[in-house]
C-alpha cells in the first residue's frame, strides 16, 4: 500500500487496481457559547488549524444546554464553560481527567486559574469577575459597596441576574451577607433579604445583550453585572461605570475541559495549551477577555475594566459552587417564591 497525495495519481492508480490508503483530516470539536465569531476564527480557531493539520468545528450555545448535549450525546472534545457549570459536568462525570504534563503553558499560568476546580480538570483561560455598574449620569452617590443596590432610590431601576445564570446565586450570597447571615446556613435570612431588594428590581435578566438594552434605554440605571458585558455597555451608555465595591468582586472563571467521550484527546491538549500561550491570550484582549497568563503586558488604557495582574486578580473572592450547586434546588425554589409573583 501506499499514500497517493494527488487526485490525479489516484484515479490513476484505481485504474491499475493499486490499493490506495487516503489520510483522513483530524477534526477537534470544540463546544463554545459563539460571541465575537469573527474574532475567535482570526485570533483562535484558524491559526490553531494552520498548527494542527486539522479542521475544527464549532458547536454553539448556552453553557446549560450544551452540557447537557454532551451528557447525552458525547463527542465533543473541548468545552468552555464557566466555572459554575463547569461543576456541574465534574458532579455528572462528563469530563476526562486532564494531563497536564501535555499543557506545558500552565507554568505561565497564575496560580488561581491553573485548577480551579481541582488538578483533575480543565484551568481557566480568563479571569472574569462579577461586580456592579452604574450610569454615573444618574446615580447622585457614587456606589461602593454590594449593599447600595437596596438603596431606596433605586427602585425599579436595577437588573440582576436570573437565578439560572452563572451569578444568579451569587446574588444570594451576596444578599445574606448585606443581612449579616451565611446563605449556605441561613437560607431563610438570605432570601428575606432578597426580597427585601424586589422593589428595586427591574428586570432578571438572562443575556449580556438583554442588560445592554435595559441600560440603553434608561429602563436599568444600576446592574449586577459580569465584566464580559462591561464594553457592549459603555458604548450603549458612554456615562456607565465599573464600582469599586468595598467587599471586593467575585471572581468568575471561564474555563476549558475535555469530554470523557472525546474523539481527539490529545488534539485537545494541544488546543488548551495553544489558548493559554500568551499570544493568544493578548489577541483576545481585544474583545475584554482577562488574561490568566502572566507573561501579557497591557497598557492602561487596554485594561478597561478586565481584571488584570497578580495582585487584581488576588483580590477577586472565590464563588463556593460546589455548595452553591448542593443547595441548588431549594435556592431556586426560594428564588422563584420572590422573583416569580
Amino acid at each position: 500500500m501506499r499514500l497517493v497525495p494527488t487526485l490525479l495519481s489516484l484515479v490513476a492508480a484505481l485504474a491499475a487496481g493499486t490499493n490506495v490508503v487516503i489520510a483522513e483530516e483530524k477534526t477537534l470539536v470544540v463546544s463554545e457559547w459563539g460571541y465575537t465569531p469573527e474574532q475567535s476564527n482570526e485570533f483562535l480557531y484558524k491559526p490553531f488549524e494552520a498548527i494542527c493539520g486539522c479542521k475544527v468545528v464549532i458547536d454553539t450555545g448556552n453553557n446549560a444546554d450544551r452540557l447537557n448535549k454532551m451528557r447525552v450525546r458525547g463527542g465533543i472534545d473541548v468545552m468552555f464553560i464557566t466555572d459554575a457549570f463547569t461543576q456541574q459536568g465534574i458532579d455528572a462525570g462528563v469530563f476526562a481527567k486532564i494531563d497536564r504534563s501535555k499543557v506545558p503553558n500552565l507554568e505561565e499560568v497564575y496560580d488561581i486559574a491553573r485548577a480551579p476546580q481541582g488538578e483533575d480538570y480543565g484551568p481557566a483561560y480568563v479571569a472574569g469577575h462579577y461586580g456592579i455598574m452604574y450610569d454615573a449620569s444618574k446615580v447622585k452617590e457614587p456606589i461602593t459597596s454590594w449593599k447600595d443596590l437596596w438603596r431606596p432610590e433605586f427602585k425599579g431601576f436595577v437588573a440582576i441576574p436570573g437565578f439560572n445564570t452563572t451569578t444568579g446565586p451569587l446574588t444570594a450570597v451576596i444578599a445574606g451577607e448585606r443581612a449579616g447571615v451565611d446563605a449556605f446556613k441561613d437560607p431563610d435570612g438570605a432570601f428575606k433579604s432578597l426580597g427585601e431588594l424586589k422593589d428595586n428590581v427591574r428586570k432578571t435578566y438572562n443575556t449580556g445583550s438583554e442588560l445592554v438594552n435595559l441600560f440603553s434605554t434608561g429602563e436599568v440605571i444600576v446592574a449586577a453585572v459580569q465584566d464580559f458585558a462591561a464594553p457592549a455597555i459603555h458604548k450603549a451608555v458612554p456615562n456607565a461605570k465599573w464600582a469599586p465595591l468595598s467587599e471586593g468582586d467575585y471572581a468568575i472563571f471561564n474555563t476549558l475541559n475535555i469530554g470523557k467521550r472525546a474523539n481527539n484527546p490529545e488534539l485537545a491538549h494541544q488546543f488548551i495549551n495553544y489558548k493559554l500561550s500568551r499570544e493568544v491570550q493578548e489577541k483576545f484582549v481585544a474583545v475584554g477577555d482577562s488574561p490568566v497568563n502572566r507573561n501579557v503586558v497591557l497598557k492602561p488604557e487596554q485594561v478597561g475594566e478586565m481584571a488584570y495582574g497578580a495582585d487584581a486578580i488576588s483580590k477577586l473572592r472565590k464563588p463556593d459552587f460546589k455548595a452553591i450547586l448542593a443547595r441548588k434546588a431549594d435556592w431556586e425554589r426560594r428564588w422563584n417564591d420572590v422573583f416569580g409573583k
